[in-house]
């Protein structure tokens, strides 16, 4: 079974707004937990390094997290 693989970077954008929040992995997967999105740390892990797709639902509790419009996920990014 052949994996999907992610189209876009937005790795570094959401690290870059966790950065920009002074938030650390921790306090953002503890705040999705809260929302009632069942992540563990390793999971949002790899979420900052693309090495797992995100999904919509996480997306927008990472919006209200950092306080992002969802263009701030896709800034400089192309279609690969």
């Amino acid at each position: 079974m052949q994996k999907i693989r992610p189209d876009m970077d937005i790795g570094k954008n959401i690290q870059r707004l966790r950065n920009d929040s002074k938030m650390t992995q921790d306090q953002v997967v503890a705040k999705m937990n809260v929302m009632g999105l069942n992540i563990s740390k390793s999971t949002y892990a790899k979420l900052e390094t693309n090495r797992m797709n995100i999904r919509v639902s996480e997306l927008v509790a990472l919006a209200i997290i950092f306080k992002a419009e969802f263009n701030d996920f896709f800034d400089g990014l192309v279609l690969k």
